[in-house]
């Protein structure tokens, strides 16, 4: 029996984003401009006030400083 190994983050790994409004810190991946990997601890779930009213809804300033990262390098975007 061979065991693959995982290699979906050998080319970018996930790196850590802070939200500006709440502080929460996420794992974040950019695959492309239109895809995001989001990890979220159960801290950060917990330090977020949007997610605590809905956890199916997006958080508009973590997505924003997810966009700023992007555009100022601080996270790769690997398919440009």
């Amino acid at each position: 029996m061979t065991i693959r190994q995982d290699e979906r983050l050998v080319d970018g790994p996930l790196l850590p984003v802070r939200c500006r409004r709440c502080a929460a810190e996420v794992l974040v991946r950019k695959s492309s401009w239109e895809q995001t990997s989001i990890q979220w601890t159960a801290q950060a779930r917990a330090a977020c006030p949007k997610l605590a009213a809905d956890p199916h809804e997006t958080c508009p300033a973590l997505r924003s400083a997810i966009q700023e990262a992007a555009l100022t390098g601080s996270i790769t975007v690997i398919d440009e």
